[in-house]
């Protein structure tokens, strides 16, 4: 099965490593896709896990797109900027 979520504050590699390595903790998901370009998370599993997945990604501060609005999306966007650097600081060394 094939799920995909269009997220807000998606930015760059340590966000997209963030999303990928916390989902992945999910049993049910085997595989995820992060397009960082159209912020799009697209999940591989064998049941439905979107409801956990978007309460996940909206717990890293990567809400569902339109979900938020007003001072909850700054406080979502703050959210994000830790998890980013969460997901820089665990990101495997090239080369």
């Amino acid at each position: 099965m094939q799920t995909r979520i269009e997220v807000e504050n998606i930015r760059c590699g340590g966000c997209a490593n963030t999303i990928s390595k916390k989902l992945m903790e999910n049993e049910q998901i085997q595989a995820v896709d992060v397009d960082i370009e159209h912020q799009v998370v697209t999940l591989h599993s064998s049941e439905a896990v979107r409801d956990a997945a978007v309460q996940t990604l909206f717990g890293l501060g990567y809400p569902e797109r339109g979900s938020v609005e007003g001072l909850a999306s700054l406080k979502e966007k703050a959210r994000s900027v830790v998890s980013c650097a969460i997901g820089r600081i665990d990101m495997p060394k090239k080369g």
